[in-house]
């Protein structure tokens, strides 16, 4: 998997395979594969949700609708073969600044708005994504709104 990564970004995104901009795109993968967990988080995946994600991935990191569904659909695989979040929190942990971090959470808070309601177990993934990269309880709360104010994209 981490070959098909490589490849993908080698071929569409990186001109140049300097370590800062693989690491970049690594960053896209685990930031992707998170908001790809929000939309299971309640069982229920919905088109207002990958919406969501494809319109955050593309927008967040500037990528055509092409590089945004070949990521994707690379982040879903990585999702579905994690035992765990620990593989994308410690990327982003160690790739992002606090405000990215807090970046991170708002997109995820958006993809939970993203059906028009929130659900517990939205909730409880957001809190504990949240605790993991160790964004405050104000900063959290702060996204919270943000997204919450933020107009839909279904």
């Amino acid at each position: 998997m981490i070959k098909a990564i490589k490849q993908f970004f080698d071929q569409r995104i990186a001109a140049e395979a300097d370590k800062h901009v693989t690491d970049e795109h690594r960053l896209q993968v685990a930031t992707a594969a998170m908001l790809i967990e929000m939309t299971r988080a309640d069982f229920d995946v919905k088109s207002e949700e990958i919406e969501s994600v494809a319109h955050a991935i593309q927008t967040t990191f500037g990528l055509s609708p092409g590089e945004t569904k070949e990521l994707m659909k690379l982040a879903e695989e990585e999702a579905r073969q994690a035992t765990d979040y620990f593989q994308f929190t410690a990327l982003i942990n160690t790739g992002f600044s606090r405000e990215e971090k807090v970046k991170v959470i708002e997109l995820m808070w958006q993809v939970a708005y993203a059906d028009g309601r929130m659900d517990k177990y939205e909730d409880h993934l957001v809190r504990k994504i949240a605790g993991l990269l160790h964004v405050s309880h104000k900063d959290f709360i702060a996204a919270k709104h943000r997204a919450r104010a933020a107009p839909t994209r279904a």
